[in-house]
């Protein structure tokens, strides 16, 4: 197989294009030619207005080993096809029961079809609705209010990703391929192809929801049960050698109250990074856990225009995607202050999961239409800033900046002007920049929300990030908040086999402090079916890699 890196081509252009370029970089006879696959596209703009996109292709050609004798390029490899994905082992121990993965978000979902796949017959327990009665119960809350405690934009089949902007994109060191595949089993249920190669791949709120049913039938019909209106309320163990080990699972449905006892000697904690009452469960049932750093902040909204001709330039094609951004900063005071999940012709939504609280998120369909680009600006916070005399110091911490916003924007989310936030005045209304929000809103003064050291830290974040994108800190801007769900803000212990100090629990994903965004959380469940499957056998003859 022969590899071509940077390969670039002046934008617009077309396949065939492309097809030239490869065979005059070989230089081939077209029919010499037999297949080609883009693995990476990356568009360059450092040029512009003369933007490129950048290429690696894998090319297939006749007579490749006497090419390999002509051809000195460094940026055209001759080496074996990368092989696929196939990380897991079998185990001797045979299991009384099934494994059991509690969540179905990027975490547990990709984990229960990684067991289904290798016939483990998994039992996936959800405390939300399927997606199709979850997007529902969303727009309800966004046009009422009334909020659904177990089906909302954070809890529900597919988890909190299904309302973001899709992005799939991770600075995961992967060595093992388990990113790739998380990509190709996306494409298999639905999702653009155009995922396996582009740098900052995404999907879109409302291709998610599609994917999400579509595994869910792959997951069925590989034998997994799948088990929605299903907490995991408690945990039962036994002591065998001096050593806790999983024996049972209480999961309670969350439409009766009535609970039940599950047997399960491996579970997956896949939980949610707003799993708030089973972090209280656990630390409960004496499972180690440790305070963490996660961050805080606003959504701030810009014209979507203005970031294209920022990045872009001004005679930049239309056919060009909405442009995207990543800023960071590091202040005086030691903090820093950087921008979280951009959403390029996105919305602001109203991500709220409890009573009395307000948080926000982004979210972007497929297409990345809509008239503005929407950001967090966060800061870091550690222990040192909401104190460790308890492990859910942090949790408390979030609840106190939600309960901030709720009343700043009388259950509505609160919103200011940029101008009106450095100057610490109330906003009347909007100027240019009409906000895109999901959910009703308030013109209220949201910098007093926050404690006044982070308010004035994300104040000089956004100064400084007008140094690097223009307009970013006009006074019109829309900021909103709180941006307060970006990670957990604990973790849950675990060693080097995935497992908590009781044996047989492995704590997985984002809400237990090992993943960042929808595809490192579905590395890690991949992780968890591998460490899985490496201690216990098969219930059925797993299917070839």
């Amino acid at each position: 197989m022969i590899q071509i890196n940077q390969l670039k081509l002046q934008i617009p252009h077309s396949e065939e294009q492309l097809k030239k370029k490869i065979i005059k970089l070989l230089r081939i006879q077209k029919t010499d030619l037999l297949s080609f696959r883009i693995i990476k596209r990356s568009l360059d703009a450092r040029k512009k207005p003369v933007l490129f996109y950048v290429y690696s292709v894998e090319a297939d050609v006749k007579n490749e080993s006497s090419l390999a004798k002509r051809i000195r390029n460094k940026n055209i490899l001759f080496r074996e096809p990368t092989p696929p994905y196939c990380c897991m082992s079998f185990g001797e121990r045979r299991m009384a029961a099934p494994p059991v993965v509690v969540g179905s978000g990027p975490a547990g979902l990709f984990c229960a079809y990684a067991l289904a796949k290798r016939g483990y017959r998994p039992i996936l327990l959800e405390r939300g609705k399927p997606v199709e009665e979850r997007i529902r119960d969303v727009e309800e809350f966004w046009k009422t209010g009334h909020l659904d405690r177990n089906s909302n934009v954070q809890f529900g089949e597919g988890g909190a990703g299904t309302f973001s902007d899709g992005k799939l994109n991770t600075l995961v060191h992967d060595t093992k391929g388990r990113g790739q595949e998380v990509l190709k089993i996306f494409a298999k249920h639905g999702a653009p192809k155009e995922i396996l190669y582009e740098n900052k791949p995404h999907i879109g709120t409302d291709l998610l929801i599609q994917v999400i049913q579509n595994m869910r039938r792959s997951l069925l019909e590989m034998g997994a049960k799948v088990c929605f209106y299903s907490q995991v309320t408690g945990l039962s163990t036994v002591c065998e050698e001096g050593k806790r080990k999983l024996h049972a699972l209480v999961v309670t449905d969350t439409r009766t109250g009535t609970s039940y006892t599950l047997p399960a000697e491996a579970a997956v904690l896949a939980v949610g990074h707003s799993a708030r009452d089973t972090f209280a469960m656990l630390k409960e049932e004496k499972v180690p856990m440790e305070a963490k750093s996660f961050a805080v902040g606003i959504r701030i909204e810009h014209p979507q225009e203005m970031i294209n001709e920022s990045q872009y330039g001004k005679e930049a094609p239309g056919s060009l995607p909405a442009a995207s951004y990543k800023l960071t900063a590091r202040l005086e005071n030691g903090r820093g202050v950087y921008t979280f999940c951009m959403c390029p012709g996105g919305y602001v939504v109203n991500a709220s999961s409890e009573e009395k609280g307000l948080a926000v998120n982004g979210m972007s369909y497929s297409a990345r239409g809509g008239q503005n680009a929407n950001s967090a600006v966060i800061v870091t916070v550690t222990p040192d800033d909401y104190g460790t005399e308890d492990v859910l110091a942090g949790v408390d911490y979030q609840r106190k900046l939600e309960a901030a916003a709720f009343e700043a924007g009388g259950g509505r989310v609160p919103v200011q002007l940029f101008q009106d936030f450095c100057s610490d005045t109330v906003s009347k209304g909007a100027l240019s920049v009409h906000p895109q929000i999901k959910g009703e809103y308030a013109w209220t003064n949201v910098r007093r929300i926050f404690p006044e050291e982070l308010a004035s830290s994300i104040e000089e974040g956004i100064r400084r990030f007008g140094q690097k994108i223009p307009g970013y800190d006009r006074g019109d801007a829309v900021v909103s908040a709180v941006e307060s769900r970006t990670s957990s803000p604990v973790r849950i212990l675990r060693d080097d086999t995935m497992q908590s100090q009781i044996e047989g629990l492995y704590p997985c994903g984002e809400g237990a402090g090992y993943a960042g965004g929808i595809t490192s959380a579905a590395m890690d469940g991949l992780k968890a079916a591998e460490s899985v499957s490496a201690i216990y056998r098969p219930f059925d003859k797993p299917e070839k890699c």
